[in-house]
């Protein structure tokens, strides 16, 4: 078992993600069940997959989690990219998020290469 807290991609994760929901508060009232809750969902989804991760028993079940939090990382990266199409993100904004998270998907990568060569 791992403490997740001290993996350098959980503590940018966790940090993305409250800085997304910060950017939402933003949005519409009539997003709230839509963009809002789905790029919120997604985005924390990557932290809590990798404190899932680290509690598992093994290297080869962490990298499955690892495996589907690079997914959210990749349904956030859509969800923000939407958001900046339908104007609720501002470019400058969306573009500092979208580095971030793509940032964060290369960590997840290496992450999950490591773990593959670690078996």
């Amino acid at each position: 078992m791992k403490d997740y807290r001290k993996l350098e991609v959980w503590q940018r994760s966790h940090r993305f993600t409250l800085a997304v929901y910060d950017t939402t508060r933003s949005f519409p009232k009539e997003e709230l069940f839509g963009l809002t809750s789905q790029l919120r969902r997604a985005c924390a989804s990557v932290p809590a997959n990798l404190a899932e991760g680290c509690g598992r028993d093994s290297d080869a079940e962490l990298k499955r989690f690892v495996d589907i939090a690079h997914g959210s990382a990749s349904e956030t990266e859509y969800h923000l990219l939407l958001a900046a199409d339908l104007r609720l993100i501002a470019g400058p904004q969306y573009a500092v998020l979208a580095d971030e998270i793509s940032q964060i998907k290369r960590m997840l990568g290496a992450l999950a290469r490591k773990l593959k060569a670690d078996r």
